[in-house]
């Protein structure tokens, strides 16, 4: 029996009941509200599973009515609520949080039918070196695109604490201005230690802002590294924000990092980092044009804006309106969406199968003596690999 064969079998009856719970939200919908190519997907199956009701107590049937119907109603506390319910690690309110994520990405789909199946929201990630002044530049911009009649969700991932698990910086205080704003919401959380500093929750967080009105969705990132890479798999336009610093210090910036980029924004433009700002400016798009373009739709380009100033941060915004103009047009930015979707599924099954694994008991028990065999050279990584396997799949089998 394969690895994979035998971790579904086992995975099958664990899950079903989450199964039910995932198919009844979606039944909990308004359905003869809908458009007549989603009802219709949707009419057999919501009568096949009102049956399934009891799957779920009353008091979870009305926390759930009561968070879907104020996230929807586009109330701040709902939203809050609901990212920290699918922000927990309670096994039964895990499940809750997928039946309330499976209603709003319905309703979603709605809004999107309603608009000729094109996104209502646009997402965008921001990250950069530390002392980019990513915070200063969200804030700005936010606070711009609510004097223009957006609603603004910005989700920053923080680094997390090896005692409390919980955030270092908290971007509230950093963002005082737009914190205040009852057209904004920022909401910090801890990366508790996820590789690449993206939460295997931002992605659903995204769903849920926008299932509350939000209509541009904003995700800053810790640092510059694997979590580029991460922010880039769940958000329609990647844009990197660098100082006017000196060369060396930006050599960090890899160049698979630029390659992900749809726009580079140089920060600081003003008073004695204007001329140095120029360079970096000049220096990047140069170097850009040597590089293998991501979009048949666009070229990357490199802008310079100051926080400080607010010089320079409207043609930002006008460029990446530009972007989202020109992917929607083409399609792109469609296909993006659904290529990114089946990214996260397999890395949630990556995490998942990994985790059942190391919480098998046969490997519980082998572990500690293969990892000490390894530490001290005793047999090598790929044999201790092999044993673990071994005794995986035949306790599994």
């Amino acid at each position: 029996m394969s690895l994979m064969h035998s971790l579904l079998l086992r995975h099958i009856t664990a899950t079903n009941s989450l199964h039910r719970r995932l198919l009844i939200g979606c039944s909990l919908l308004h359905t003869k509200s809908l458009p007549n190519l989603v009802y219709k997907q949707w009419r057999d199956v919501s009568t096949a599973l009102s049956q399934n009701m009891q799957d779920l107590s009353g008091p979870e049937q009305r926390l759930l009515n009561k968070l879907y119907a104020g996230l929807i109603g586009g109330q701040r506390a709902s939203l809050a609520e609901s990212i920290t319910l699918v922000e927990t690690q309670h096994l039964r309110k895990k499940e809750l949080a997928q039946v309330l994520l499976q209603r709003v990405l319905a309703y979603r789909r709605e809004q999107e039918s309603l608009n000729g199946g094109k996104p209502v929201t646009f997402r965008v990630g921001l990250s950069g070196p530390p002392g980019a002044g990513k915070s200063s530049f969200i804030e700005v911009v936010g606070k711009m695109l609510t004097g223009r009649g957006h609603k603004v969700s910005v989700l920053a991932v923080d680094p997390s604490s090896c005692t409390t698990g919980g955030s270092l910086m908290g971007d509230k205080t950093r963002m005082t201005e737009l914190s205040r704003d009852m057209n904004a919401f920022i909401r910090p959380s801890p990366t508790s230690g996820t590789l690449g500093g993206v939460t295997r929750t931002t992605n659903e967080a995204i769903v849920l802002c926008e299932g509350a009105g939000y209509d541009v969705v904003l995700v800053e990132t810790v640092g510059v590294g694997q979590s580029e890479f991460a922010v880039a798999d769940m958000v329609d336009m990647f844009v990197l924000l660098i100082p006017p610093a000196g060369g060396d210090e930006l050599q960090g910036i890899k160049r698979g990092i630029i390659e992900r980029a749809d726009l580079v924004v140089v920060t600081k433009s003003d008073g004695d980092l204007l001329v140095p700002a120029r360079r970096i400016q000049a220096e990047y798009t140069s170097a850009m044009k040597l590089l293998r373009r991501q979009s048949k739709s666009w070229n990357p380009k490199v802008v310079r804006a100051s926080s400080h100033s607010v010089e320079g941060i409207s043609e930002v915004w006008a460029e990446m309106q530009s972007y989202q103009q020109a992917m929607l047009a083409s399609g792109e930015l469609q296909g993006r969406r659904r290529a990114q979707q089946k990214v996260w599924m397999w890395t949630l099954i990556q995490e998942n199968v990994l985790a059942h694994f190391r919480h098998h008991p046969a490997v519980r028990e082998a572990l500690p003596r293969l990892e000490a065999k390894v530490s001290r050279g005793g047999i090598s990584p790929g044999l201790a690999s092999d044993l673990l396997l071994k005794a995986f799949l035949s306790s599994s089998s």
